[in-house]
């Protein structure tokens, strides 16, 4: 449904985005992750026909984005980060506006604003002046102008930026009952939202995708999935070296305890312990401690979430950078 092949917004000798390239199958809902100045927003717009890319396609519903900006228009929705909203109008008079000027047929346009209506929730301020919505309604006046003309494709740039955590899940669901009808790119910062609300996710960091895949994937991937965090009394280097000759442990590394609200007692240690895919150490991981000597005083399973994966391939990245400046500089100095 959206293909999108080493897009690039470069503006003077500053790229905003470099060699984008993902796609977006029908029905689905893929995340947009990515930090404050990733180049989020500016695939967005160009993904729009707000903004002219500088290299590469984008095509929606097979339709080349710069070629055929107005048959692109025609099947998307889009809701970028401040809502484009009229607020002297009523709810509903707005989108009658709205799927006016979307080209919804005469006969057609009642229907279709009744349907976005019920299906943002907004029956009881259909009356309503817009400037005297919360921020809550005014963002699902927001959808309802991005579906209201039911299009194929919907674009949401940062869907729940400033809403109180009420706001945010019923936004939330709104956007995933719209799934499987449409197909979504959601353009968000908040990992919690990616988590909850997308099948598949792409990461962008400084202008690049980095990653693409469905969350569970990368977690396992990157971060080597699941593993166990652990309270013992004993000496934790011996404890680490035990723990790391049993099958299907992959890493063992201490928890530090300084700065913690809940700082170790004596001669106790917290470790954690990364299993490998697809195993399950645990009863090993228990009965290997206490034959050693070790008092076992908790263990708990633990899971990789996607914010050990963004931090993961961000951080790498940064680190590539700095090591590459390092280099370009002793070879300056040379």
């Amino acid at each position: 449904m959206i293909e999108v092949e080493h897009l690039s917004k470069i503006y003077g000798s500053t790229p905003a985005i470099n060699d984008v390239t993902f796609n977006v199958e029908p029905g689905e809902i893929l995340g947009f992750l990515g930090p404050n100045g990733a180049g989020k927003t500016t695939t967005m717009r160009i993904l729009a026909g707000y903004l002219p890319a500088t290299k590469g396609t984008a095509k929606i519903a097979g339709f080349d984005v710069h070629e055929n900006s107005l048959a692109v228009r025609q099947r998307i929705g889009y809701l970028p980060e401040t809502p484009p909203l009229y607020p002297d109008m009523t709810v509903e008079g707005f989108l009658h506006f709205v799927a006016r000027i979307k080209g919804v047929s005469a006969g057609d346009r009642h229907s279709k604003v009744q349907a976005a209506i019920a299906r943002c929730n907004l029956d009881e301020k259909r009356k309503v002046i817009i400037r005297k919505l919360s921020k809550g309604y005014r963002q699902r006046v927001g959808i309802a102008q991005a579906i209201v003309h039911d299009p194929p494709a919907i674009i949401l740039d940062e869907p729940t930026v400033g809403l109180d955590p009420r706001q945010i899940i019923e936004v939330r669901n709104l956007i995933k009952s719209l799934a499987g009808t449409h197909t979504i790119i959601l353009s968000t910062h908040i990992l919690p939202e990616v988590s909850m609300t997308c099948s598949r996710v792409a990461i962008i960091n400084r202008g690049k995708v980095v990653a693409t895949n469905t969350p569970e994937n990368l977690m396992t991937q990157l971060t080597g999935g699941s593993g166990y965090e652990i309270e013992i009394e004993g000496e934790p280097a011996l404890a680490k070296q035990v723990l790391q000759n049993i099958s299907g442990v992959s890493l063992v590394e201490s928890i530090p305890t300084v700065g913690s609200h809940h700082p170790a007692p004596e001669n106790r240690a917290y470790l954690r312990v990364i299993s490998q895919p697809g195993t399950e150490p645990g009863k090993d991981i228990a009965t290997t401690l206490v034959r050693s000597g070790f008092a076992l005083h908790e263990m708990r399973r633990v899971s990789a979430t996607l914010e050990d994966v963004f931090l993961q391939l961000t951080t790498a990245e940064k680190n590539l950078e700095s090591l590459e400046d390092s280099a370009t500089t002793e070879g300056e100095a040379a």
